[in-house]
């Protein structure tokens, strides 16, 4: 089991021992603070992009729902017109090789998985790289025309000025014990999210059934799961060569499934996969997580259910090997047990009231409508 999984599952258990790693968290609260105000005194330096940057981003460790956010953000403001684009520090890929523009085939072993996954999902302009600043620039050569640049994660990235902060808070999950790393799973003190645009990731039948709560003001979102895919097409050609897949039925709820997930919060995805009436045997996995198609071989027989993310880089793996030989029968059967959880972020009518306001504030306008 690996370090991070431990401190995953003690954070979640708030295990009694967390307590013995408390002076270590106070002096990463006390690095923090410094290196923030640091920045905020201009003692070290800071880049402002030349056009409006949004900043999405959380304050705790681990998923919050950060990636299908930004994906119906930027899907909303293509529809309005917006000229979009993304940038990423691309973890998971290879910084070598960075900075570099994310396309429909980049592959997650270099520019990282989620950021395939953004530009699959939207088509939009995004470029990836440790050093924001080079991020945005090479961005910026190949699309001069953009509006507007969502930045995803980089809240405590301080070296880049942002006109627009979005901490996205995972409301089921909540902060644990509510310390700083390592003791609790925060990354800023809670104080962070005071006068901060907070959205709230709720459960979906709280966010719809709470009606008090919709006539608020407060941001809120939750991720709708989307009917079962495939994770291979029923053909998919590589090198001029059909790669076949059998069309069958998806699996269907009541029935036994592994769930296979390398995500920050995998929990959430068992859970979602339960509610659907599945009989989840849950295999957890570190985030980013670099499977390799042994690993998967060894749940055999039922069905396997992944998230779009870890889909990425699992198509990625099949089509490597299919491009070097035909896939024998071991992988043929495997590739036809193989399906995508998709899930949808569903943004409240406050969030797009609110980046409506904003947006305009920085002279970006967008159609009267404020709906997705």
């Amino acid at each position: 089991m690996s370090i991070e999984t431990t401190m995953t599952r003690a954070w979640q258990r708030q295990a009694a021992w967390l307590w013995l790693l408390l002076p270590v968290s106070w002096l990463y609260g006390f690095i923090t603070m410094v290196r923030r105000q640091a920045y905020q005194v201009g003692l070290f330096s800071s880049y402002r992009a030349p056009i409006p940057l949004m900043v999405i981003g959380n304050i705790t460790v681990g998923g919050s729902g950060k990636t299908p956010l930004i994906i119906a953000l930027v899907n909303y403001l293509q529809k309005q017109g917006i000229k979009v684009g993304v940038i990423s520090r691309g973890y998971g890929g290879d910084s070598n090789q960075m900075p570099a523009l994310v396309h429909a085939d980049s592959l997650p072993s270099i520019v990282g998985d989620e950021p395939c996954l953004i530009v699959n999902m939207t088509g939009a302009a995004m470029a990836v790289c440790p050093n924001r600043k080079q991020a945005i620039t090479t961005l910026l050569n190949a699309h001069p025309d953009l509006q507007l640049i969502i930045a995803d994660d980089g809240l405590q990235h301080y070296a880049l000025q942002r006109d627009i902060e979005w901490i996205v808070v995972d409301a089921s999950r909540g902060f644990g014990n509510q310390q700083l790393l390592p003791t609790g799973f925060l990354r800023e003190p809670m104080s962070r999210l005071t006068g901060a645009n907070v959205v709230y990731h709720e459960k979906a039948d709280r966010t719809t059934k709470d009606n008090k709560q919709a006539k608020a003001k407060r941001l809120t979102m939750y991720l709708q799961a989307d009917k079962l895919q495939p994770l291979w097409p029923s053909a998919v050609e590589i090198d001029g060569l059909s790669v076949a897949a059998k069309t069958l039925m998806p699996p269907i709820p009541n029935g036994r499934v592994h769930a296979v997930s390398g995500i920050g919060y995998p929990q959430r995805f068992f859970d979602t996969l339960m509610a659907l009436g599945f009989d989840v045997i849950g295999h957890a996995y570190p985030d980013h997580y670099d499977f390799s198609l042994d690993e998967l071989l060894q749940y055999s027989e039922l069905p396997i259910i992944v998230t779009s993310k870890d889909a990425v880089k699992i198509r990625a793996l099949l089509i490597n090997m299919s491009s070097r030989q035909p896939l024998n029968e071991e992988y043929q059967e495997l590739i036809n047990r193989l399906w995508v959880l998709p899930v949808t972020a569903v943004l409240s009518a406050s969030c797009y009231v609110s980046l409506q306001q904003q947006l305009k504030a920085l002279n970006i306008n967008l159609s009267k409508s404020t709906k997705a």
